[in-house]
């Protein structure tokens, strides 16, 4: 199973591509796909939505692991990252691959058995899973890494099959 992992935003979008089977984790590819804040946002959009799809088409994965918004305070930010994440979701759907999302706390759950997980544990954690000498950077890539990582530990759990019956699609 190849699983891509994004950790949605407008500046910085994080992108994970991890391989598992039963030998364990690979990480195929990660990076970042980055827009300029002084670009109008509607070009941040599309510039997000061909990013995606070279990603995309390159990589051919078999689902999409994102994870799901979480905001306390700034909803002009809220705003504007959920219409980022609306155009990602946009350019998976029209692959025609599966969606699955993933909350902080569960990503946390997955990847290190502890809800309330720190950041650097997670990371940690992570690099240890896919055998990786450095954590990439910047930390966006890591966390799509992480988000990847935890769906393919919700796979073939109760949990996945319950979200196998509901995965989402536009």
């Amino acid at each position: 199973m190849t699983v891509l992992g994004i950790d949605p935003g407008y500046a910085i979008i994080g992108y994970g591509i991890v391989s598992h089977d039963r030998c364990g984790y690979r990480p195929v590819a990660y990076g970042c796909i980055t827009t300029d804040a002084d670009c109008d946002f509607n070009k941040r959009l599309s510039l997000i939505f061909d990013g995606m799809n070279r990603i995309i088409e390159k990589a051919k994965p078999d689902c999409v692991a994102i994870e799901k918004l979480y905001f306390q305070n700034n909803q002009k930010t809220a705003i504007m990252v959920a219409e980022a994440r609306g155009v990602i979701l946009l350019a998976c759907q029209l692959h025609n691959i599966p969606i699955y999302e993933y909350t902080p706390l569960q990503v946390k759950t997955a990847v290190t058995g502890y809800g309330k997980a720190k950041k650097q544990q997670v990371m940690d954690m992570t690099k240890r899973l896919l055998k990786l000498k450095v954590m990439p950077k910047p930390d966006d890539a890591a966390d799509a890494l992480a988000i990847a990582v935890c769906h393919t530990h919700a796979a073939g759990t109760a949990l996945r099959q319950q979200l196998n019956s509901s995965h989402r699609t536009l």
